[in-house]
């Protein structure tokens, strides 16, 4: 039985979602720094771990200068 990665408890294939190569619990597969919680496909993965694409992907990752000011400029540390 598959372990998931975020608890290490087993997953059973009613609860499990496939991501990264990695089978999830539902509940389990959330944003690294939001906490929000991602659908498989949906999102960013940076050394195996899950983020969401906007903002904190690609505010985290992506080039600097994201957006335009205002509420789509953030710059987390």
């Amino acid at each position: 039985m598959p372990k998931c990665p975020k608890c290490q408890k087993e997953v059973y294939f009613a609860e499990k979602v496939t991501s990264l190569g990695k089978d999830w619990h539902r509940p389990c597969l959330k944003c690294e720094k939001c906490n929000k919680t991602l659908s498989a496909g949906s999102h960013a993965e940076h050394d195996g771990k899950p983020y969401c694409n906007k903002p904190c992907y690609a505010a985290m990752f992506g080039p600097k200068g994201f957006g335009h000011g205002g509420t789509e400029s953030h710059t987390y540390k």
